[in-house]
């Protein structure tokens, strides 16, 4: 692989990571959380529910790992830059993929033992914000995003931008909010898994 393919490959990567949240937030909300609901729901098991370390929801988890693959394989046996854009193509949705993984699955949920990145003050923002998502349906959908998400969620259900906005600030105002406050921030009104129980889908 000449340099100008490496960096193409590495410019792909790059993006395509970086890209993976945004559409991984989007697939969360509009399939996870709508017509996929059932399968996603064993993901959100009502509260008290004893931990369970295999979910339907898993499937997920690899869903994007056949393109992935399928880019590298193409681009590893190719060449010129098609190949390099491939490769990278391909890079960039496994590294995200591992990613999301160690922190969604092992640092949130503790399924895998990542609970010394609660060191770093980030990853227990986005442990908080994705405690949010669980305890109400609604956003954040994203993941390493969520504490943003949060925050302009929260900017636009209450028409302002806290100063010296934190996850933690934002959580306690959700959490005190009334539902139809919490229909603002989700988009669409979330409903605990009390009621979901009831209904056979959460928001």
């Amino acid at each position: 692989m000449s340099w100008l393919e490496l960096a193409v490959a590495t410019v792909v990567a790059t993006l395509v990571a970086v890209g993976m949240e945004p559409w991984s937030r989007i697939v969360h909300d509009r399939l996870w959380h709508g017509a996929l609901y059932r399968i996603h729901r064993t993901h959100h098991p009502a509260p008290g529910a004893p931990p369970t370390w295999l979910e339907a929801n898993d499937v997920f988890s690899i869903v994007h790992a056949p393109p992935a693959m399928l880019a590298l394989y193409l681009g590893l046996r190719g060449e010129g830059l098609p190949a390099a854009m491939a490769t990278g193509f391909g890079l960039g949705m496994s590294v995200y993929g591992v990613a999301y993984v160690l922190v969604h699955d092992g640092l949130v949920h503790g399924r895998l033992p990542m609970g010394f990145l609660r060191r770093w003050r980030y990853f227990r923002r986005i442990r908080a914000a994705h405690e949010i998502h669980h305890r109400h349906g609604g956003v954040p959908f994203g993941l390493f995003l969520g504490p943003r998400e949060l925050r302009r969620a929260r900017a636009r259900a209450y028409g302002e931008v806290p100063s010296g906005t934190e996850t933690g600030s934002a959580a306690s105002s959700v959490t005190r909010s009334s539902s139809s406050s919490l229909s603002v921030l989700g988009g669409r009104a979330p409903r605990t898994e009390t009621s979901s129980a009831n209904s056979g889908r959460a928001s």
